[in-house]
């Protein structure tokens, strides 16, 4: 019998939100976390795959928890991104919109400091916070936050692989008797050691069945190219995927920057999505997306946390992951919610070898992507060609007289025999297409 979350003790304030919220039945890790936080004073451990439902499984005990008549911060929840910042953010908000006495701060870097520390100067029960944001804040006295009590890290393999100095410094500053709540979706050994080193000794593990959820619905696929056919086969790729979403992940910045220049000159939907550019910019580029003004999105992985849309249908690694959490971290962005989805990872031929390790290591199989041929991929780029001409906006600057001309010369084609020659045109000029042999020259007549 499926349970519901008034069987796991969330109080009734809760439950009319999540009714508004078309959330009636709890994930696995809810299920499994939310009695521990709410009935037990230890800290948690819990590692579930991305996509499970974690932000409710921590923020629904949290907010019940909090003590209003209390005009301290309680909690500090600490995200490794921005984008995930402001996720968590919204989504405890809708927790709580039947719960007004409660009181939260989002303090993620990348927009000015001064309103947030006009905000923190009002009573604040929950902090969301990214860790460079928080620091600055602590040096600066803006906030305090020596008597919280609970500290939940979530995404924490991330955060502690790319922003452990920091985590220090907020860990010597809160007190050692609070609650810590962790999550994450892989246990590499720096996790462990965190564990060790700032959490209690008698602490709650909980895993949601790990064997299954992290890789349901999601179909691992890896294609093999040459360096040189490399885009060529992502953009054939891409256009047998239009109208639906997904994100390409890059190694880089650079590669992010480059492989988003290629995909607008070709007039694909797409937006950028790195460390490098400001708030506002990433703000607009994710509400984009997330509205399905844009299809695709390029990113890096650190930039892609925080991304919670359920209609991805594929995540393309357009470069192979350093790690196996990685892999897990990029994979899982599609089949959210009970979803199908497709990961395909581009390989050269001198990476195939390391597909067995991924699947060894993750318990998953990898199935080849027939690579486009030849002639199919030369279809594709003459449609992307005649989508390029579809999309260009008219040239208002030309002159009426040039383009009376230019009339004149095609007055007398129809539109069918206008394409074929345009389409004739382009086949010349690429070397594509259907070879013939060329006419023998005609001998000149002897004068």
């Amino acid at each position: 019998m499926l349970k519901a979350f008034s069987d796991l003790g969330i109080n009734k304030q809760l439950q009319q939100s999540l009714v508004e919220l078309n959330i009636s039945v709890p994930t696995d890790i809810q299920e499994k976390t939310i009695p521990v936080v709410l009935k037990q004073k230890k800290d948690v451990v819990a590692l579930a795959k991305t996509g499970t439902g974690k932000t409710a499984a921590f923020g629904l005990p949290l907010l019940q928890l909090i003590d209003t008549k209390n005009n301290n911060i309680q909690a500090v929840i600490l995200a490794p991104t921005r984008e995930l910042g402001h996720q968590i953010f919204a989504n405890l908000t809708a927790f709580a919109s039947h719960s007004p006495a409660i009181s939260m701060a989002s303090v993620c870097g990348g927009i000015p400091i001064k309103p947030q520390i006009e905000q923190l100067k009002n009573d604040i029960h929950i902090v969301v916070a990214t860790p460079g944001r928080l620091i600055d804040l602590m040096q600066r006295n803006a906030i305090n936050i020596k008597n919280i009590n609970y500290l939940v890290l979530d995404e924490a393999d991330e955060m502690v692989s790319a922003l452990k100095e920091g985590l220090d410094i907020i860990i010597k500053e809160i007190p050692k008797t609070r609650r810590t709540l962790l999550f994450t979706a892989t246990m590499p050994g720096t996790i462990k050691q965190l564990i060790q080193n700032y959490m209690s000794k008698h602490v709650v593990h909980i895993e949601a069945d790990m064997e299954t959820v992290g890789h349901q619905g999601i179909d691992h696929q890896y294609v093999v190219v040459e360096p040189i056919e490399k885009l060529e086969v992502l953009l054939h790729f891409l256009n047998s995927k239009e109208g639906q979403r997904g994100i390409i992940f890059c190694k880089t910045k650079a590669a992010v920057n480059k492989l988003a220049k290629n995909l607008a000159i070709n007039k694909f939907s797409s937006g950028a999505l790195h460390g490098s550019l400001t708030q506002g910019i990433r703000d607009r580029i994710m509400g984009q997306f997330r509205e399905g003004y844009i299809d695709i999105l390029v990113a890096t992985d650190l930039a892609a946390r925080g991304i919670d849309v359920k209609e991805i249908a594929y995540v393309v690694n357009y470069h192979l992951p350093d790690t196996y959490d990685t892999y897990v971290h990029r994979s899982g962005r599609t089949a959210r919610a009970g979803a199908k989805g497709l990961s395909l990872t581009v390989l050269q031929q001198e990476e195939v070898a390391d597909i067995a390790d991924f699947e060894k290591e993750l318990g998953i199989v990898f199935k080849l992507f027939k690579k486009a041929d030849t002639q199919s991929i030369e279809e594709n780029n003459t449609l992307l060609w005649a989508k390029k001409i579809f999309k260009t906006k008219p040239n208002h600057t030309v002159s009426e007289a040039l383009k009376t001309k230019v009339r004149t010369v095609f007055h007398h084609l129809t539109k069918e025999e206008l394409i074929e020659k345009v389409l004739a045109n382009y086949l010349a000029q690429t070397r594509i297409g259907t070879t013939t042999t060329p006419e023998p020259k005609k001998k000149k007549k002897n004068q």
